[in-house]
Parts: structure tokens; C-alpha cells; sequence
């Protein structure tokens, strides 16, 4: 638990200094510090999932982790030098190295075979194309501060709220949420979660305002409901999203046979452990944000 927390705090005070980054420099170059850490849970992701694979042959594995590698900064670039022509160059990149991926299959080079090719493409689309939506909610042309915020907040207080639920009120409530994935999961836990998720919301909401008063950044919403209440409902899905993720790599993990994709990250397992439910979280936030301004 020591090592935990001490994780824990790290993992907040880096987020603390990224959204300040981001936030007060100019020209939207402070956002390269977010696309850093996605690139990093793409490729670092990447190389846990394939070892706790384990079958994926080796010049399959190199071309994963390759991919892995460039879908974020090749997306980052293209958004910067022309905004909107990032998702054709991810796109078109995906497009090449699963060619190449089918190519090997195809040759059985170096002992690549179908299973292997299935699951490389499955990593890439786990670890890189939703590092790279993670980056497109990062290079929103409005709100994307907002966004940010907003995903961290509900991604953190979702996790503790549905953790400090979970031990509060297992003895009354011991159902479970999932019990053949996750037997320490209960329905409570998640409810709480829920909660915890929607407050979040709130919580990034008012202190977005209240912080864009004073560094000149205020909301961009059109939408016909309150912004509150958009960002409300945003953060009950997320939370929704949040749990799913959680679930969903804990069911790969059972899969496998083991009980964190790494060491990386002590108290919390690997990068995957730490940003599982990010990588859920990110397309809802992207088309939520995308949506508030229609």
C-alpha cells in the first residue's frame, strides 16, 4: 500500500505539471509533454501485452512495437503542420504495417503465423490507435485543456471512489461485479465509481472556469443544455468506460495466467495496470467534446 500511494502521489504530481504545462504555453507546444506519456503507454503497453502473449513470433513482435512507436508522434506531427491531416497519416500508417504484419503471415516469415498476426493487430489497436485518440482529445481545436482535465479527474476519483465503496460497504453488499474476471469487484464498488465519476465531472468543471477566468481561457460550448450539466453526463460514461476498461484488461490478464502486465509502476503493476481505463475512456471523451460544440 506504501508503495501505492508514494506511486500514486507521482502519478498526480506529473499530471499537475503536464496540465500546467499545456495550459499556460503559448502556441499549444505544452501539449507535447501529454503526447510523451501517451506514446509512452503505446509502446511500453505494446511490449507488455505482446510478453504476456508470449506466442507472437519475433518479426511480428518488432513490427507491433515499430508501429506502436510512430502512430503518436507521426499523428502529432501531422496535426501540427497541417491540423486535420492526422488521422488520414495514422490511418494510412495502421493501413502499412498491418500489411507488412499479413505479408509475414502470409511467408510464415521467421516463423510468424495467423495467431500471431491476429494478436499483433489486436496490440495496435489496444496500445496504438487509442494512444493516439488519447492525443487527438490532447489537439482538440477547442476545449482540449477542458478535455484533459476532465478525463484525469473522472479517470482518478471513478477508480478511488469505486475502491473506497468496495471495502466500505462489501460486508452489506458483497455482490460481485464480475466474479470470473474480477472476484474482488462488487456491484456496490462500481456504483461508487459511478458517483465518484459524476463528481469528478463537476469538480473539473467549476475549476476549469474557474481557472480559464484568470488565464484567459474560458469554455467553448454551444450545446443546448447547461455546460455543467454536459460535463456531468460526459463524466457518467466515462466512469461507465473507466470500469469497462478495468474489466476488460483484468480478463486478458486471467487470460494469460498472471497477475500484472509488468513491474514497471510499484504498488500499481504496468503501464497497462495504470491507463487501462484511459485508453477506454479516450474515444468517449474525444466524440463528447466533439459534440459539445455542435
Amino acid at each position: 500500500m506504501k508503495k501505492r500511494v508514494i506511486t500514486g502521489a507521482v502519478y498526480v504530481a506529473v499530471f499537475v505539471a503536464l496540465i500546467l504545462l499545456k495550459w499556460l504555453t503559448p502556441g499549444g507546444w505544452g501539449s507535447l509533454g501529454f503526447d510523451a506519456l501517451f506514446c509512452a503507454i503505446s509502446v511500453i503497453g505494446c511490449i507488455e501485452l505482446l510478453n504476456a502473449f508470449k506466442v507472437v513470433a519475433f518479426p511480428q513482435r518488432v513490427v507491433c512495437i515499430a508501429y506502436c512507436s510512430v502512430i503518436v508522434p507521426l499523428y502529432v506531427v501531422m496535426e501540427i503542420m497541417a491540423p486535420a491531416s492526422g488521422v488520414f497519416a495514422a490511418l494510412l500508417c495502421t493501413g502499412v504495417y498491418a500489411l507488412i504484419l499479413a505479408i509475414f503471415w502470409w511467408t510464415k516469415f521467421g516463423e510468424s503465423n495467423l495467431k500471431g498476426f491476429l494478436l499483433s493487430l489486436f496490440a495496435m489497436g489496444y496500445c496504438g490507435v487509442l494512444s493516439c485518440v488519447l492525443s487527438a482529445v490532447n489537439h482538440l481545436r477547442e476545449n482540449s485543456v477542458a478535455a484533459i482535465l476532465l478525463m484525469f479527474f473522472v479517470i482518478m476519483i471513478t477508480d478511488s471512489a469505486a475502491l473506497i465503496f468496495g471495502v466500505l460497504f462489501k460486508k452489506w453488499l458483497p455482490y460481485k461485479l464480475a466474479p470470473k474476471i474480477s472476484p474482488n469487484k462488487t456491484i456496490i464498488g462500481g456504483i461508487g465509481g459511478l458517483l465518484g465519476g459524476m463528481v469528478a465531472a463537476i469538480a473539473a468543471y467549476y475549476l476549469y472556469v474557474w481557472l480559464g477566468g484568470y488565464i484567459g481561457t474560458p469554455l467553448a460550448y454551444t450545446g443546448s443544455i447547461p455546460a455543467v450539466v454536459a460535463f456531468l453526463l460526459i463524466g457518467f460514461v466515462t466512469a461507465i468506460f473507466d470500469q469497462a476498461g478495468d474489466l476488460f484488461e483484468s480478463g486478458i490478464k486471467r487470460k494469460c495466467g498472471i497477475k500484472d502486465m509488468s513491474n514497471l509502476l510499484p504498488g500499481h503493476g504496468g503501464m497497462l495496470d495504470r491507463f487501462d481505463s484511459m485508453l477506454f475512456s479516450g474515444p468517449i471523451i474525444l466524440l463528447s467534446f466533439a459534440l459539445m460544440l455542435l
